[in-house]
């Protein structure tokens, strides 16, 4: 097991207090708290180190990309990639996503198909729907059981997996739900039928091992802001066959080789996916926070979340007129766990909780198709991570039962 206490020492933020109650930080599923380390490496970077990359050749200048470069090789590492050229930086998830739709998008047509899920994250919808109503190609979608996995079964009977199928793009564990879906059996079955498989990646390289080499995908986003790194940087892992075969999606300067009045040929990747000045000290920091979550050991974080998930479960399952999205028990699941007080909406929950040092996050957190779906309106989420402990779980659990008394007498008036 990890040892809490001395993760939670590079975290001063968690020892915050929020009016008399200590900070219980419980929405890591929308952003992590960064170590110590990480804000260190990024101010190093700046006062000692900063210029722009590839572009200035000055001391300072070879200094800021060899630490850009170096970062890529090491998120290169961490997620099993064969060369740190698959490794594209983004701002973004979300743009890591929107550049594959558009990219890889731009050869689909009339006739041809992509499929998602109906519990995908907006990110994983929204670009697919703009980039078929360009091309005429049609969006499906996968459906969920009454459990919140995915409906394999009507998937089948459905053909929904079939020779027009070109991309198939699938969230690996659900932002709402905490699903694992099965990326290896998906990406089989898109790879037998001739069609790409595009991984969400962004609620599972946070939390556990990591191999793209055998998770059978071809392209996988994730972002720096959910793995202890800073905001403002996305990554973008591609196939490298596939990358140099695909157009730039933005253009600007360092993504060209030669630029003419008439027309401009292209860098190869990954720079070709980097137009402009990138988030270079945002880099660094990943840099650092996979090495920090690389020293504790990705094996022993999904085994302290995945015992944390367990307790908190039992903890809610627990509470009368508390309503748990998604599944119940901690099998095939992540740690976020998304939940209802009867009567209650989860805006009224968030602030209650938040008045009482408990963080968490109220809404449909970027996933509306999904509660509309489940008949819900919006959803609490709580969310752990390396750094939570039972205790706070509990405080969790205590504060609901406090909300869910309080609103009870008005609820019957």
């Amino acid at each position: 097991m990890l040892d809490t206490n001395l993760i939670r020492a590079d975290f001063p933020i968690l020892r915050r207090r929020v009016g008399e109650s200590p900070l219980a930080y419980l929405d890591s599923a929308n952003t992590s708290q960064k170590p110590r380390q990480v804000v260190d490496a990024v101010a190093e970077h700046y006062l000692q180190h900063n210029a722009n990359v590839a572009r200035a050749m000055h001391l300072l200048g070879a200094e800021a990309t060899h630490a850009f470069e170096d970062a890529r090789g090491k998120v290169a590492r961490f997620i099993g990639a064969p060369r740190p050229e698959e490794v594209v930086f983004t701002k973004n998830a979300s743009e890591a996503l929107n550049l594959v739709a558009n990219s890889l998008g731009a050869g689909l047509k009339p006739g041809d198909e992509v499929v998602i899920s109906v519990m995908e994250h907006h990110s994983n919808i929204v670009p697919w729907q703009l980039v078929c109503q360009r091309t005429g190609a049609t969006l499906r979608w996968f459906d969920i059981t009454d459990e919140g996995r995915l409906d394999l079964e009507a998937a089948e009977r459905d053909n929904l997996i079939n020779e027009r199928t070109k991309i198939v793009s699938i969230t690996a564990v659900s932002n709402v739900l905490g699903t694992h879906n099965p990326v290896a059996l998906l990406a089989e079955k898109a790879h037998a039928v001739g069609a790409l498989m595009v991984v969400d990646g962004s609620q599972s390289v946070p939390h556990e091992a990591t191999d793209v080499s055998t998770m059978g995908a071809d392209f996988l986003a994730f972002t720096s802001h959910k793995m202890l790194g800073p905001t403002g940087l996305g990554v973008l892992w591609g196939r490298y066959e596939l990358l140099a075969n695909m157009p730039p999606f933005l253009g600007g300067g360092e993504m060209i080789e030669v630029v003419e009045m008439e027309r401009s040929t292209y860098a190869a990747p990954p720079h070709r996916f980097e137009a402009g000045t990138p988030p270079i000290a945002q880099a660094v920091g990943l840099g650092v926070a996979v090495d920090y979550l690389s020293r504790i050991g990705m094996d022993a974080i999904a085994e302290h979340e995945h015992e944390l998930t367990k307790y908190a479960l039992g903890k809610l399952t627990s509470i009368d007129g508390l309503t748990i999205l998604g599944p119940t028990v901690a099998v095939d699941r992540g740690s976020a766990i998304s939940f209802n007080l009867e009567g209650v909406h989860p805006h009224d929950v968030m602030q209650v909780l938040d008045s009482r040092g408990v963080a968490i996050r109220g809404g449909h957190h970027c996933a509306r198709p999904l509660h509309k779906r489940l008949g819900h309106q919006s959803s609490t989420r709580a969310s752990s991570y390396l750094y939570t402990t039972p205790a706070e779980i509990d405080a969790l659990a205590d504060a609901l039962v406090f909300t869910r008394d309080y609103f009870a007498p008005k609820l019957k008036g």
